[in-house]
């Protein structure tokens, strides 16, 4: 199986801890075997001809076997534990690499919750499978062919009646190891949807009570929870199953040899001792045929998690970096955008972009909600590509030059805040984790950050809570914007940097991005119109088409969109041409 194939060849580079644990299987497995056979002399020659020489020899033979039995456990527990902890500590950070890696588009068909559980339960899964699993494999299997061979060597008229129960127990295993592997899957489905259920209500726990949503929430996790009950326990059922299924049957072929063993003692043609060591085998030769069925459950479950962890290993990149892709320069001379589309799957966003923008030059896009402003500034970095035409920055496709280089040279500001639960400090250093403190207290003082922060408990040490909980809506802003001034790239995108301000701290953060835009090529998204009239010029977008462009007195004459836009803003506040007339002054 292909599956297997992958994991084995992940576990091929520890092979000489598996072979030294493969050694103490063997071992463990050897000397379990052994003792059936110490049975018969313990039996024959100790109390039945009171064999005194043997009264002192078995009992010592006894405790070294266990002794060494133990201490081969040990040494195979160890080994196997360590190669199933590397392979999937290695394949969660393979997993989580792809991640990293995959587009916007990507994270917008994958919730959460659900990535987030591929990465513990499916890959706890995988690890219990390629240790405990392969564990039990090994040194069950070789146990039951020790055992097979003692019991043939002690009576093998008695064994033929006892293997044939084996055969009936093929069917059972193999369909109990489908049915494991069905309801592991929808389990592990289901476990990502209620992971996804988790973040989405803890992260916007203000939302679910501000609408007084708790008992609908609540009941929406319990009928997910109520669902991975269920399945838990069908499979809980599968491996109850297993187990007296197993007992049962080996019942059968215990009873068959009772019957025949004990004839034979009765009528003279065995001894006690070869009967006893021979039940005493038989015993013990159930005991890993059972684990073995169990093996077989833990594997499917294994398998089961390794093929969707796979599924985002294996699956392709949307932008990638090409073999030859150039480094990108330093921006000297402009982006031109053209003759662009961009399409979400099958849905055209925008249609014909054709627009260039001088290095140093401010741009502001505006529109209604749904417009493409912001879906044109996310192809910039290439958080997605565009589907027909281009982008050149200083004339260079920006699809040819790396990924780093590209956006190395961009810092973005977002409507949405995102902060991380660490110091203040820590946050500011995420633009350029190279630069020195200074060079952070610097990037906080033109950021209008550096006295609140000082304020704080600890100062720039003081941790901001999960997203920033902690601050302010004005003083996340003002963190981020100091990370981007930290990061010191020459083109700078404001995604509706200041719309969910109030107007003082809107204040404080507009004197913030003011120093921010100083000597760099800005795009901004403009919610606020009054925020973006001294931008060098204005791009209206309707229905992803460039519709206007110009400054804001031109646009203002012209009375068009952008006309129609700004008096839309402001009817409210009396007017709209008074407003309009008193802005203009």
């Amino acid at each position: 199986m292909e599956v297997f194939q992958r994991l084995f060849t992940m576990a091929r580079q520890y092979y000489a801890r598996f072979i030294l644990a493969a050694i103490c299987m063997i071992v463990a497995g050897g000397l379990q075997s052994a003792l059936p056979l110490i049975a018969k002399p313990a039996i024959d020659e100790i109390f039945m001809s009171k064999n005194i020489a043997a009264l002192k020899w078995i009992p010592l033979a006894v405790v070294a076997i266990f002794l060494f039995k133990g201490l081969a456990n040990y040494g195979q527990n160890i080994l196997m534990s360590s190669i199933g902890l590397r392979i999937v500590t290695n394949l969660r950070n393979q997993l989580y690499e792809q991640i990293q890696k995959q587009s916007l588009s990507f994270f917008a068909e994958h919730p959460t919750g659900l990535l987030m559980s591929r990465i513990t339960n499916d890959v706890q899964s995988v690890q219990t499978a390629s240790s405990e699993a392969i564990t039990a494999l090994v040194k069950d299997t070789f146990m039951l062919i020790c055992l097979v061979g003692v019991v043939f060597y002690t009576d093998w008229k008695l064994a033929l009646i006892a293997m044939v129960v084996f055969p009936l127990t093929i069917y059972p295993i193999s369909r109990f190891g489908k049915k494991m592997r069905k309801v592991t899957t929808s389990s592990q489905i289901t476990m990502g949807t209620l992971n996804s259920l988790l973040q989405e209500t803890i992260s916007g726990t203000r939302i679910v009570k501000a609408f007084c949503m708790e008992k609908y929430e609540n009941d929406r996790f319990a009928a997910e929870n109520e669902r991975l009950f269920k399945y838990s326990m069908k499979a809980v059922s599968v491996n109850a199953i297993s187990s007296p299924l197993m007992d049962f049957l080996g019942g059968l072929g215990i009873a068959a040899v009772v019957f025949y063993g004990g004839y034979n003692v009765v009528q003279g043609h065995s001894t006690p001792g070869t009967f006893f060591s021979f039940i005493a085998a038989m015993l013990m030769l159930y005991e890993p045929i059972k684990r073995l069925t169990n093996v077989n459950n833990t594997i499917n479950q294994g398998i089961a998690g390794a093929q969707r962890i796979f599924s985002i290993i294996d699956r392709p990149m949307d932008i990638k970096d090409k073999p030859d892709a150039a480094t990108l320069p330093p921006i000297a001379k402009g982006i031109d955008i053209e003759n662009v589309t961009f399409c979400y799957e099958t849905t055209p966003v925008l249609k014909n972009i054709n627009l260039s923008i001088k290095a140093g030059e401010v741009i502001a896009f505006v529109g209604m909600s749904g417009g493409g402003k912001t879906s044109l500034v996310n192809l910039i970095p290439r958080f997605y590509d565009v589907t027909e035409g281009r982008i050149l920055i200083d004339g260079h496709d920006i699809r040819n030059v790396s990924l780093q280089s590209l956006r190395g040279q961009i810092a973005i500001v977002t409507q949405q805040t995102i902060l991380f639960n660490d110091t203040v400090r820590n946050n500011i250093a995420y633009g350029d984790i190279r630069k020195t403190d200074e060079d952070i207290y610097r990037a906080a003082r033109a950021a209008n950050a550096h006295d609140f922060i000082l304020r704080l408990p600890d100062g720039y040490d003081s941790n901001i809570g999960e997203l920033g909980t902690k601050l302010s809506g004005g003083e996340k802003q003002r963190i981020s914007i100091a990370r981007a001034l930290l990061k010191d790239a020459p083109i700078l995108i404001l995604d509706e940097a200041t719309s969910s301000l109030d107007t003082e701290a809107e204040i404080e953060v507009q004197e913030a991005l003011d120093n921010l835009m100083k000597g760099r090529t800005t795009l901004v998204i403009a919610h606020r119109l009054s925020t973006i009239r001294n931008a060098d010029r204005i791009i209206a977008l309707v229905n992803g088409e460039i519709v206007e462009e110009g400054n804001h007195d031109a646009l203002m004459e012209k009375k068009g969109e952008y006309y129609r836009l700004y008096n839309l803003q402001f009817k409210d506040e009396g007017n709209g041409n008074d407003r309009l007339a008193r802005d203009m002054e």
